[in-house]
């Protein structure tokens, strides 16, 4: 499709579908997002979930770099437990776990795993954050 015709289209189709950020139910009650994309029947492509993982990875960063400077001077494995728990519990509920992220911050991983533990958000995911745990003791 010729560009002139595409921005044509995509015009028209956002004044009748209109441009949403959020899912939300259309006429006939089909879970929709953007324009006009209906999620229940069409769902999306996996090059489509890769590109939504890429700038939700992105995000995290952000996040991690203006929240918690110190956490790219930490070896891989806690860059990935931080990463992990930021992607799963967004910048402000990682926030919350003070005493794990102090062990952290001072390289006391046996101690930050431990913490991580006890927490409301382990019972919840479970095998998630024994996974992690166990990659912050081995730092």
């Amino acid at each position: 499709m010729k560009a002139e015709l595409f921005n044509r289209l995509k015009y028209q189709l956002e004044l009748h579908e209109g441009r949403k950020n959020k899912p939300y139910k259309d006429t006939v009650g089909k879970i929709t997002i953007g324009i006009g994309r209906n999620l229940s029947d069409v769902g999306v492509s996996n090059v489509e979930i890769d590109a939504m993982l890429l700038n939700d990875v992105i995000r995290v960063e952000k996040d991690l770099d203006m929240y918690l400077n110190w956490w790219k001077d930490k070896p891989d494995n806690v860059k990935l437990v931080l990463l992990d728990m930021c992607f799963n519990l967004g910048i402000s509920g990682l926030l919350k776990f003070k005493n794990t992220l102090d062990h952290i911050k001072n390289s006391q991983y046996n101690e930050s795993a431990e913490e991580m533990l006890k927490s409301k958000w382990a019972a919840q995911v479970g095998k998630r954050a024994v996974t992690l745990s166990n990659m912050l003791k081995n730092g």
